[in-house]
């Protein structure tokens, strides 16, 4: 397979391969590769929780987890965990308290927006995580305390990961997301994906893994997400998935499998993959998706960079006036000096704009120079990005 990032060292979105891409997902999983899986579905190995449950208690728990992982890199990047939560009374409790909190949010706020569908498909809870917390501890205890959702986070990004939760409910009629692949460059725009080097591009799918809690049964009508196994091994997914050419070959050959309540399904997050239509006529589909990060996704000191936004501000817009700082060493200084990524941050507060990330502190850095603005103008501005971010 040729390689077009061996020289250059990044992924060009106009020199992806679709006949590659094509070679990757024209692979099977075959049993000997997923001995502790109960059956294989369309290529997704299909886990029995409950069976899987003295090994994950015990010393057998590793050999789960390895297993889950090959599955998750190299293998169909799926795995399913069927009676995730053998009892469900947990969820029915949870869906209650979460259906309070998105008619609270209507009313505030009008609702949420979505990733990659349309405004209005659905009703979405940013950081339902914290929202069921705060509203039912005791509930929340109860549903997080699942050693198969556990052992498969733990498989992928190893102990310590960090655990976020957002709540999506598809009515009837809601219509299908595009195929795409996730966070984090699967939230950048082309460009800003571009940027990063390839190696940058293997790298971010293992720094998060995607996960869903069935709150419902969800049968095929109901849409449930659409997947495309072996698609994550293409490695130049990111600069890839926007195109035509890709998505073709997505709806082309992906694959969706029914739920039962208390199933959780996990994949890799350079999977390509999409919600599905609900086409059903009184199937409210109701799923918590579980994005879990690495605990290395973090710098190793704290930094008030918008204190040194704000210092550093004056001389730099004094300089690039006058001509004694170029663009390039402006674009460096303030790579040092202000935040360049847009999470974490309060979806609620600071939503995505077309299933894309916010601006960030360095890129209006960039902007309050090109605009010239006020020492004034800018502080407020710095001031209002980090209210916007903050937790409640």
């Amino acid at each position: 397979m040729t390689n077009a990032a061996d020289l250059t060292g990044y992924y060009d979105p106009q020199k992806c391969n679709v006949r590659d891409f094509a070679a990757c997902i024209d692979q099977v999983t075959r049993t000997e590769n997923v001995p502790l899986a109960t059956t294989i579905e369309k290529n997704i190995p299909v886990y029995d929780s409950g069976k899987l449950q003295s090994a994950l208690e015990g010393e057998g728990r590793r050999t789960v987890m390895a297993e889950w992982a090959r599955v998750l890199r190299s293998g169909a990047g799926i795995v399913v965990l069927e009676g995730a939560y053998r009892d469900t009374r947990v969820l029915d409790e949870a869906t209650e308290i979460y259906g309070g909190i998105i008619e609270r949010e209507k009313q505030n706020a009008g609702g949420g927006a979505d990733h990659f569908a349309a405004s209005g498909a659905n009703d979405r809870i940013w950081n339902s995580l914290q929202k069921l917390c705060e509203t039912a501890p005791e509930v929340f205890l109860r549903y997080f305390a699942n050693p198969a959702i556990s052992a498969v986070c733990e498989a992928w990004l190893g102990p310590n990961y960090q655990m976020t939760a957002q709540v999506n409910l598809v009515h009837p009629g809601g219509e299908a997301q595009q195929a795409h692949r996730d966070y984090h460059l699967g939230f950048q725009t082309a460009e800003v994906s571009a940027a990063y080097p390839a190696h940058v591009h293997e790298v971010s799918p293992i720094l998060t893994l995607q996960g869903a809690v069935a709150h419902c049964d969800m049968p095929l009508e109901s849409g449930p997400t659409k997947l495309l196994p072996f698609s994550q091994t293409y490695k130049p997914g990111y600069a890839a998935w926007r195109r035509e050419d890709f998505r073709e070959v997505f709806e082309e050959s992906c694959v969706q499998l029914p739920l039962s309540k208390g199933d959780a399904v996990f994949f890799n997050p350079a999977l390509f993959h999409a919600a599905g239509a609900n086409s059903s006529t009184d199937i409210h589909r109701f799923v918590n998706l579980l994005q879990v990060s690495s605990a290395f996704g973090r710098a190793m000191e704290t930094v008030d960079r918008g204190r040194m936004c704000q210092l550093v501000f004056p001389h730099a817009l004094q300089a690039f006036a006058d001509g004694s700082l170029i663009q390039a060493e402006l674009s460096a200084a303030i790579a040092a000096t202000a935040e360049g990524y847009s999470f974490p941050t309060n979806l609620d507060r600071n939503p995505p704009s077309n299933g894309l990330a916010p601006e960030t502190q360095a890129a209006f850095f960039k902007r309050a120079i090109a605009e010239g603005l006020s020492q004034e103008q800018f502080c407020a501005g710095l001031e209002q990005m980090e209210a916007v971010k903050q937790a409640s």
